[in-house]
């Protein structure tokens, strides 16, 4: 399978992605490269400290905003959800949403690093 069917199969909306991008399937693919890096730069895991969760907001932020632009919907949706909660001072219903995100954004990156390095 190429690339965009393994990613449809995991829920991105490609069709809607490379859409925003004028049809430019080839930059979409590219983007997808800079999205694993933001995943890199800003990842957000379970151990972020419970009273002072600012850099894990903003690093949650970061993943929504590349991932709504690409259309990952998944990881879209549930870093929206984890923002909304961290800035209402929910933090441990922030974990609980990004504990049930964390296997699906590693095997969308797992996929496209698969692809990129073939």
């Amino acid at each position: 399978m190429s690339l965009f069917d393994d990613l449809k199969a995991l829920g991105v909306d490609i069709d809607e992605g490379v859409g925003r991008l004028g049809g430019n399937a080839a930059l979409y693919e590219k983007l997808l490269g800079s999205f694993k890096k933001t995943i890199d730069t800003h990842y957000v895991g379970l151990d972020f400290d419970m009273d002072d969760y600012a850099a894990a907001t903003d690093n949650a932020h970061a993943i929504k905003g590349t991932a709504g632009n690409l259309s990952i919907t998944p990881i879209y949706k549930s870093y929206t959800d984890i923002v909304d909660l961290l800035r209402a001072g929910q933090p441990e219903q922030a974990k609980a949403e990004l504990e049930k995100i964390l296997p699906i954004q590693d095997e969308i990156i797992e996929c496209i690093t698969k692809h990129m390095n073939a």
